[in-house]
């Protein structure tokens, strides 16, 4: 569900069905002249100038490649280095498989409730959830995965990160690496400056990077389950009717005018721990930033540009998997 999420709250579409009647000739289009390429004050032809990339290309090219091989995994030989990285939030158990050059190879998604505000709520549940998609990618890869880095939300305390990463190596890993989730999001993004944003289902979490440090982080508990709540109480429906009701396309336009509210409290949350800093771009990641044209609500709110990459939901775990310092 969380993937169908993704795909239709950000807008992506299918392609169009091909239609069934017979195909009618096309008008042979009139001859067109090119436009005459500029010349300099000697006359010789002055070259184009390449389009401006886009300050996200990059890592939206990148995400579509690992959305591309959770559906169809690459290929690996018996001695390719695989890197892994384990995603524990609170809406979904994500598990992203790079190669030693960063390179998407496999990734495993399951929607599981089973982490609160960075807690870990239902640890047998999580390390059964994790260890069957464990299991799932080394059939499909027919490799062994040993080693694997997970991540930290802002502001947990140690003793929750001892048992995230207990949750972990209960599923059969070697914990490689913890890193916190925002410097693991900078890194996909490829971003030195600015604030990442990651609102999951619990929380939403501020962490301010400068010079590809992060100098800043904090965490406020308003995420994507509140936007249920909100659903569920203003429609008069249980909490999980609520969940499914939110992410049917056909009631976006109900549904972003009822949570928008909630959204202009996270924008503000956003404000609040900014202040201070010389922040002028905003990036959004985690999986509630899957809501078409949340960022247009940050960024009238706040004032400050803000940018939501391809599929947000994918971010972190692949910078977690960019982080793992073992190779399988």
């Amino acid at each position: 569900m969380a993937r169908k999420l993704s795909r239709i709250l950000l807008g992506v579409n299918d392609p169009p069905k091909k239609s069934s009647k017979q195909d009618v000739p096309k008008e042979t289009p009139k001859e067109v002249s090119e436009e005459a390429p500029k010349q300099d004050s000697k006359g010789k032809s002055v070259p184009k100038k390449p389009a401006k990339k886009s300050i996200l290309d990059d890592a939206n090219a990148f995400i579509m490649d690992m959305e591309k091989v959770m559906k169809r995994p690459r290929a690996v030989g018996k001695d390719d280095k695989l890197k892994v990285g384990v995603d524990l939030g609170t809406s979904n158990i994500v598990v992203a498989v790079l190669d030693e050059n960063n390179k998407p190879v496999a990734g495993e998604l399951f929607s599981a409730n089973v982490v609160r505000d960075g807690i870990v709520v239902e640890y047998l549940n999580a390390v059964t959830i994790l260890r069957k998609l464990k299991g799932k990618l080394e059939g499909t890869l027919n490799r062994e995965l040993l080693y694997a880095a997970t991540a930290i939300p802002s502001g947990i305390s140690t003793g929750n990160t001892k048992v995230i990463q207990n949750v972990v190596e209960a599923a059969e890993f070697q914990v490689s690496n913890v890193v916190d989730e925002p410097t693991a999001a900078s890194e996909v993004l490829k971003i030195k400056n600015g604030a990442v944003v990651d609102v999951g289902g619990g929380t939403t979490g501020i962490s301010i990077l400068q010079d590809g440090e992060v100098v800043y982080s904090a965490d406020e508990p308003t995420g994507g389950h509140h936007l249920s709540l909100v659903v569920a109480g203003a429609l008069q429906m249980d909490y999980e009717a609520a969940e499914k009701y939110k992410v049917d396309i056909k009631n976006y336009n109900r549904v972003f005018t009822l949570v928008r509210p909630v959204v202009e409290k996270m924008a503000d949350i956003v404000v609040q721990h900014i202040k201070g800093f010389n922040v002028n771009e905003i990036y959004l990641v985690g999986g509630t930033c899957c809501l078409k044209d949340i960022e247009k609500i940050f960024e009238k709110y706040t004032g400050i540009k803000t940018i939501k990459p391809h599929d947000p939901l994918l971010v972190t775990p692949m910078g977690i998997a960019m982080n793992d310092t073992k190779f399988s």
